[in-house]
């Protein structure tokens, strides 16, 4: 919808008619007024090098939007197209954009790196049940104004549909359509946790008694080719003691409300049951930081060692820069954010790694202030760009 608004032509590729002419003369798809959109290209791939050639041949910028709900294999775009074409991932909304409140209030993380101090905000902050009503509403623009209930009914129709149809598409599937059910549920209930591929494949083999985890390791990166998971790497920092490194990665679903209506959760169920809610906040939170800092070409990393200290959220930019984030979902455990943030920082030497551009505690229900340690902290629906 995004490029349908930019674009003065378009052609949709999942149409049997224009795909019957992709086939007959692929060249002709491309005729149209410009900027041209070529909608679910992924589907007939052989289209990139002609959108290549085509770029390469006139000097005009901004020919051709190609968007798909899919990554296609790496063989496919091996002519990279460098200086010629630009990737952006689409992400579903930040709680900052489903309020739509404006850019001028709140913490900005590009202020932050360049050593703002955000101005405190002590206003009457959200109650837990306003965090669980955000967790459950979907990020997705034509579903956050749903009724609850039709909206997670929604979300669960969008995972069986990548089981039974999205994934096939790319892959040979070797099981049938519920045991990537199992699996979507399976890494739902381990949303930002440091899941090894053993552990999924114990919990699908529920459904699939000789399931293996390189089988599952595939199916989680067909996952990945479409968008349906994206995976928190680890940051590997100098350190000043002996410490191990870990380098696991946590998983994470498109959108909180994803892992969520894959759980069958409910406002009432995740009412008693807090540490589900914190992992889901903590998956909305690194989901926020990644979109948030996206104009800032950042990575969101998370930082474990072996003596147990961990950073929940480690954003990293090009020049070196980095900050620090923990999350917490109440305001009650901002003090214990700072402590863990401390003890982590200590951690990693100095002389290699520069100090953090700035220690953050995000919350559910706190406010908006700098702690007497220079340590902020702030509500999630407070992050800005």
């Amino acid at each position: 919808m995004t490029a349908t608004n930019a674009a003065a032509s378009c052609a949709m590729l999942d149409d049997p008619v224009t795909a019957d002419i992709v086939r007959v003369a692929p060249e002709a798809v491309l005729e149209g007024a410009r900027p041209r959109l070529l909608d679910e290209w992924q589907l007939m791939p052989q289209l990139w090098n002609l959108v290549r050639r085509a770029v390469d041949a006139s000097s005009e910028k901004g020919q051709f939007l190609l968007t798909g709900s899919a990554t296609p294999a790496d063989d496919v775009t091996r002519h990279t197209g460098a200086a010629r074409v630009m990737r952006i991932q689409q992400r579903t909304l930040t709680w900052f954009e489903q309020d739509g409140l404006p850019t001028s209030t709140g913490v900005s993380l590009s202020d932050l790196f360049d050593g703002g101090v955000p101005t405190p905000d002590l206003s009457q902050p959200l109650t837990y049940s306003d965090v669980l009503g955000r967790l459950l509403r979907p990020g997705f623009p034509g579903l956050r104004d749903l009724p609850p209930q039709r909206s997670q009914r929604m979300l669960r129709s969008y995972l069986d549909d990548v089981a039974r149809v999205d994934m096939p598409r790319l892959i040979d599937m070797r099981h049938d359509p519920i045991v990537m059910r199992q699996l979507l549920n399976s890494l739902a209930r381990s949303v930002a946790s440091e899941v090894s591929y053993s552990t999924l494949a114990a919990d699908v083999r529920q459904v699939a008694p000789t399931i293996t985890p390189d089988t599952v390791a595939t199916y989680t990166g067909v996952l990945e080719q479409l968008f349906v998971l994206e995976p928190q790497k680890a940051w590997a920092p100098a350190l000043r003691s002996r410490a191990r490194l870990r380098s696991s990665v946590r998983q994470h679903l498109a959108d909180p409300a994803l892992a969520a209506a894959a759980l069958g959760a409910s406002k009432e169920s995740l009412s008693r049951d807090p540490a589900t809610v914190g992992l889901l906040f903590e998956s909305a939170v690194i989901h926020d930081l990644r979109i948030l800092s996206a104009s800032l070409e950042a990575e969101v990393r998370h930082y474990r060692d072996s003596n147990g200290h961990e950073i929940d959220a480690v954003v990293t930019l090009p020049d070196g820069r980095w900050g620090a984030i923990e999350i917490k979902l109440g305001a009650g455990q901002i003090g214990e954010g700072r402590l863990s943030l401390a003890k982590a920082i200590s951690q990693i030497d100095s002389t290699v790694v520069s100090q953090p551009a700035f220690r953050m505690v995000v919350t559910g229900t706190g406010q908006t202030y700098v702690c007497d340690d220079g340590t902020v902290t702030c509500p999630l629906t407070a992050l800005r760009p």
